[in-house]
């Protein structure tokens, strides 16, 4: 067995197992810290950092951060990572002072983006404060691509897209809405731009190809172009009972946005058993409260007609056998089934789409037609050309497309420069990050039993009123405190230790490598790392958020009760419980 390395800077993401499972490695126990403090405008930009979007995923991220919380390791519920995301946005006040600054004087590269998703917005986020121009083209009327046509306003409301969303559009991007690029050799050729980047997603839906299709296709809609044309107003109805074929997280929003247009009955057809399904399982919690059934071990084979028009679809009934492993090792039809329908949504999966690339500019496709692309650099094989989201590598969830944009971000960059797109940034760091020391990766190991909080939800009865009625309330501010406590200051394992006089200091990281703060000078008391975020210390008000860490105070006061504390006894007090 190799020895643990700890000079490398991986040993000590790798350790904060929910930051390291994050694709875009948000500082997770950072920010946990700082809403338990109050302060969460410091929360909002700790997140913004890495993944952009904070509220926008503190409402719709697939949470890979969750399965790998250690507070899954002694419970079954894992910290409510995702929902704090939320609560840090939610509550915050206004950032735009602390965003970054937009150079007046460009550095005379301009960089194209196809499609103005979060791939693409990620990419504009973190090049336009380095002097790039950065026009983005959009096919729609409106920006966000998939996060507005696909995820329905119940979940993701327009407000919190489109001021996250303009935060970045508002650093100055050349946002062309309505124009889609037709020809990338036009682009390339007559566009003037020294590198484009590809972020269109994924944005054809699959097709289910059965007896009856043709003939019943009035009322058989493919799911992601039936939530787009909801999404813009262009379908406000549905039939009373409605089929949905497939089970993943799209499947969930046709089923419950179905229920908002007026079905009365909506059954989710799946073909193999419920531990195969690809939705995450909060979302089939929330669609089965909100009574759709879904119906397992069935596999589709025929649209049925009545009359000339869709009456239903039959099925077989498929009985699986399983080995020790959990995996299908055989399969049988043991019976068939028909169950009436007045409307079929197929969410069987997403396929991308480049027609508007010809094949002999220089981009290679492979199987299944997609580009090939570098999985480090997200280079394609027309080095000017750059791929990321869906585009890339097929459906995944926004936080995904983020890192994808932050990694491309960095190669795009490299490129301009004439520098090696292979030498990268180290894990979590993205064109404007910092670097990091040993001793921000300490942690304490105490346990409290506190249960994980549940989201509060509008009522049943209120929430089909309307179809952009957000059904997630958020936190209150008391369910906020009880949560953060199962991660709390000198109470969890996995949350930072920011000690005076054992911590190195941050510096932003330049593209260059260089630093743009420089280490404190010898003889000086070295600073908590991280205490002072856009110009707020932890120990003075900070954005109007109240004063300094007063959680973590009464719990140096529980650890040491009926005294005075002083400054000098906090430090010591927070470096025995580290210890």
């Amino acid at each position: 067995m190799e020895p643990t390395d700890t000079s490398h800077p991986d040993y000590y993401h790798r350790v904060v197992d929910c930051q390291w499972a994050c694709p875009a490695h948000t500082d997770v126990p950072e920010y946990i810290r700082l809403i338990a403090q109050g302060r969460f405008t410091d929360a909002y930009m700790v997140n913004r950092h890495s993944n952009v979007f904070p509220g926008i995923l503190g409402r719709v991220c697939d949470r890979p951060c969750e399965p790998a919380c250690r507070r899954g390791r002694i419970e079954s519920k894992p910290v409510a990572i995702c929902r704090l995301k939320r609560v840090a946005a939610d509550h915050r006040e206004d950032v735009s002072a602390r965003l970054p600054k937009i150079p007046r004087l460009k550095n005379g590269k301009r960089i194209a983006c196809i499609g103005a998703g979060c791939a693409s917005l990620t990419v504009a986020n973190d090049l336009m404060p380095l002097g790039y121009e950065v026009t983005i083209f959009e096919q729609f009327g409106e920006p966000g691509g998939l996060m507005r046509t696909n995820i329905p306003s119940f979940r993701l409301p327009a407000t919190v897209l489109n001021e996250e969303m303009g935060m970045i559009i508002d650093m100055g991007v050349d946002l062309r809405l309505n124009t889609p690029v037709k020809s990338m050799r036009e682009l390339l050729s007559q566009g003037g731009f020294d590198a484009v980047f590809v972020g269109s997603g994924a944005p054809k839906g699959k097709e289910l190809t059965l007896p009856g299709r043709e003939q019943a296709a009035a009322n058989i809609h493919i799911g992601i172009a039936w939530l787009e044309s909801v999404a813009f107003g262009h379908i406000d109805r549905v039939g009373k009972r409605v089929l949905i074929i497939g089970v993943g997280n799209t499947a969930m929003d046709c089923c419950r946005t179905s229920l908002r247009l007026g079905a009365e009955s909506v059954k989710v057809m799946a073909r193999k058993p419920r531990g195969f399904f690809k939705a995450s399982e909060w979302e089939l919690e929330d669609a089965e409260e909100e009574s759709v059934q879904i119906i397992v071990n069935r596999s589709p084979r025929e649209f049925v007609l009545e009359n000339g028009r869709l009456a239903g679809m039959r099925f077989d009934q498929v009985e699986y056998e399983l080995d020790a492993a959990g995996q299908i090792r055989a399969e049988r039809i043991v019976g068939e089934e028909f169950l009436a329908a007045d409307d079929v949504i197929l969410a069987i999966g997403q396929e991308n789409a480049f027609p508007w690339v010809e094949r002999d500019l220089g981009i290679e496709f492979g199987k299944w037609d997609v580009p090939v692309v570098d999985k480090t650099t997200f280079q394609s094989t027309l080095p000017q050309v750059f791929f990321g989201g869906d585009a890339a590598f097929g459906p995944k969830n926004i936080i995904w497309a983020v890192e994808h944009g932050h990694q491309a971000a960095i190669s795009i960059h490299r490129y301009c420069q004439g520098e090696s797109v292979h030498e990268r940034l180290p894990p979590g760091m993205n064109l404007q990050s910092r670097k990091m020391g040993m001793h921000e990766w300490s942690y304490a190991n105490d346990y409290t039993p506190v249960e994980r909080r549940l989201m509060p939800h509008v009522s049943l009865k209120e929430r089909f009123k309307k179809l952009n009625i957000e059904v997630e309330l958020g936190f209150t501010a008391e369910q906020v405190e009880q949560e953060v406590q199962r991660q709390a200051l000198h109470r969890m394992r996995c949350l930072h230790r920011h000690l005076p006089g054992r911590l190195s200091h941050h510096h932003t990281q330049r593209p260059g490598g260089g630093a743009a703060h420089p280490p404190q000078g010898a003889g000086e008391e070295p600073q908590p790392a991280v205490v002072r975020i856009g110009g707020a210390a932890a120990d003075r008000p900070g954005d109007g958020e109240g004063r300094g860490p007063v959680r973590a105070l009464r719990a140096v006061r529980r650890a040491l009760p009926d005294r005075s504390l002083g400054h000098a006894e906090i430090r010591a007090a927070l470096a025995t419980c580290d210890r």
